[in-house]
């Protein structure tokens, strides 16, 4: 039975990912923090009678309440960050504070309280970075794997998550497309050749939780994803949810720091990546046994260009699925609905 730390609890997924935990019920205590207050009142309301389960008002900025936050866990996920490609090129200096500094917080933190595992949530955007967002959750992973060596460091495993696009996330395409059928006649799309990897939010929260079980230090995990042509997405959103077959695409093109494509591995980390049935493993430049690494079969740069595509019928099929996501932007409304009364 294990204390876990949750940062950005209020987030989709951290949301998701406190379900989960719930369900697994390995777990002496959990506390989430987060500096959306309105959504951690409504958390505390909504689990007042668990005594497990506790929420606190945190920025990760805050290093000496971070470290307060700290005392005596066992497993941190952090998923706080600013996350927004536009918003960070708009406020590169408020990216910094909480994607790099805020992360190294949470590093010193862990180091202080000799938290057994922290897991770092990045993102596609890391790998060769044209954005400040991209850079800084670079940043972040590349601390994450450097303070697993440090001197000071006697116990506290760090490890990487690299995600794709989470289906349903909050300020992911997906919601905007289903607000702009809704609410205008309209999709805007940057480019007509653009494309991402994507995946659900579970099998997002399942990456973060088989990392904690597997990570030794060091290591970044990226999921195997399928990718999707954003055009594509746009005609199955139409087709599901719009009563106006005809209705347009606006080509507006890219905005600042964005890509045509995403990429899940630099051609550097070839040489000391593993795979498994379900994602890969990318060790640290200076892994000891890194001559040992079973080699990958592929051999070129992984990206959202040259992979495999989700059909039309697919991304249907997984947007009925996950619909709930965005449809009603209430994860808390509709995937806390059988915890409400317990």
């Amino acid at each position: 039975m294990r204390n876990i730390l949750i940062t950005g609890v209020c987030g989709t997924i951290g949301k998701t990912l406190l379900l989960k935990l719930l369900r697994i019920k390995k777990y002496n205590k959990i506390i989430g923090i987060d500096v959306n207050e309105e959504q951690l009142f409504l958390l505390e309301s909504e689990f007042q009678n668990n005594k497990k389960i506790s929420f606190k008002y945190c920025d990760i900025k805050d290093f000496e309440t971070l470290n307060e936050v700290c005392y005596d866990m066992d497993l941190v996920f952090h998923t706080a960050a600013l996350k927004h490609v536009l918003f960070c090129e708009e406020s590169p200096n408020q990216a910094i504070n909480t994607n790099i500094k805020g992360t190294l917080n949470l590093i010193k933190s862990s180091i202080n309280n000799s938290v057994k595992k922290v897991i770092f949530t990045s993102s596609d955007k890391a790998v060769n970075p044209t954005s400040v967002m991209g850079t800084s959750k670079l940043m972040g992973e590349k601390l994450f794997t450097s303070y697993n060596f440090k001197i000071n460091n006697k116990s506290t495993i760090f490890a990487s998550v690299r995600f794709g696009n989470v289906i349903g996330s909050s300020g992911s395409f997906i919601p905007l497309f289903y607000n702009q059928i809704k609410s205008k006649n309209y999709i805007t799309i940057t480019d007509k050749n653009m494309t991402r990897f994507v995946m659900t939010v579970n099998e997002a929260i399942d990456l973060m939780i088989q990392s904690a079980n597997l990570a030794k230090g060091g290591e970044v995990f990226v999921f195997k994803m399928n990718a999707v042509k954003i055009s594509d997405v746009a005609d199955s959103m139409i087709d599901l949810y719009s009563r106006d077959k005809n209705i347009k695409k606006k080509i507006i093109g890219s905005r600042p720091g964005e890509k045509l494509y995403e990429e899940l591995i630099s051609d550097e980390e070839l040489r000391r990546t593993n795979e498994t049935s379900k994602f890969f493993i990318i060790y640290p430049p200076f892994f000891k046994n890194i001559s040992k690494i079973k080699k990958m079969k592929i051999k070129t740069q992984i990206n959202s260009s040259n992979s495999k595509f989700i059909s039309k019928a697919m991304i249907k099929k997984i947007l009925k699925k996950n619909s709930n996501l965005f449809s009603k932007n209430s994860i808390l409304n509709s995937a806390f609905s059988p915890f409400l009364k317990k």
